[in-house]
């Protein structure tokens, strides 16, 4: 079982015009909504590769029961730790030919009580499950995180942590013998020094394996080639299929999901798990929803 963790839910609306300016009162022709945050979005796929997965989350107030509520029918498990603020917004922007544009709330970090609850559910569990927190945790260095900072060093100690964070989460994490990273080219970038950053990124992940306890790395790049480095594998890349992007939004969370698919359910190596994990992405990345496009989509590598 895979328990995804999110810091940070979205309660997300989109909204579709025809064509829309800035400036202007304007009506749109359609509306969706649908819950948002790295883990939600990594449970998504995971789910429909068939993986055991509970989607964890924090969440508060009338947008906090929509995301609830949101999630109750999506035929998934998760468990959602009820916190005093209210769950942030978030609205996409859409119109036919114009660039999709994104508005995020202010961030919402959980209270201590939602914290606790969290550490409660996760000491209860399997210690043969994997924990992956993802995305950005508003809070995560004041008092009230404490345990669950603890707990996080104590699921890397036992192999069973992987993370797709940045900020002060990840700047812990790569103190511990965490499973699996998976990050951005940005967020690598920000662990070296300026002087450090104009390095090739396969000396980077040398250094990366020579500073830090972290047994497995994965840095994606959008559109760019994938890095990747364990303890028995040099640094290797490996170029996502081309595609026509309509939607990057998720794409990054899909490889995660995909890699920990292919590892904990395949036996997959790291490398192929990479290259189980790059179609997706880019199927994910051709489409305007997140793991929502067909398993079957026709993205080619090198195509």
């Amino acid at each position: 079982m895979i328990h995804t963790l999110t810091g940070n839910l979205l309660a997300e609306h989109t909204l579709r015009f025809d064509d829309w300016t800035a400036g202007r009162t304007q009506r749109a022709s359609a509306d969706a909504f649908q819950v948002g945050g790295k883990g939600i979005n990594v449970a998504r796929m995971l789910h429909r590769l068939d993986t055991p997965v509970t989607a964890l989350c924090f969440a508060g107030g009338a947008t906090g029961q929509e995301c609830t509520d949101w999630l109750a029918r999506q035929g998934w498990p998760f468990q959602a730790f009820a916190t005093a603020a209210a769950t942030r917004l978030g609205l996409v922007v859409r119109a036919p030919g114009r660039p999709e544009t994104t508005f995020l709330g202010p961030d919402v970090a959980p209270d201590a009580n939602a914290v606790a609850a969290c550490v409660a559910f996760l000491q209860k569990q399997n210690p043969g499950d994997t924990l992956a927190l993802c995305g950005s945790f508003p809070g995560w260095s004041s008092e009230a995180f404490a345990p669950l900072r603890e707990l996080a060093g104590d699921w890397a100690a036992r192999g069973r942590l992987v993370a797709d964070t940045y900020g002060p989460p990840l700047a812990e994490l790569v103190r511990h013998p965490v499973n699996l990273i998976k990050i951005n080219r940005h967020e690598f970038d920000g662990l070296f020094p300026e002087s450090e950053r104009p390095q090739a990124i396969a000396a980077r992940l040398d250094a990366a394996g020579e500073r830090w306890p972290v047994r497995t790395w994965i840095v994606t790049d959008g559109p760019h080639a994938v890095w990747f480095k364990d303890a028995r594998l040099a640094p290797c890349s490996a170029q996502p299929p081309r595609v026509e992007e309509v939607s990057a939004t998720g794409s990054g969370d899909v490889v995660f999901a995909s890699v920990l698919h292919a590892r904990s359910e395949r036996g997959a190596t790291l490398a192929e798990a990479v290259e189980f994990a790059l179609p997706y992405g880019a199927a994910n990345a051709a489409s305007e929803g997140v793991a929502d496009f067909p398993l079957n989509h026709p993205v080619k590598r090198g195509s």
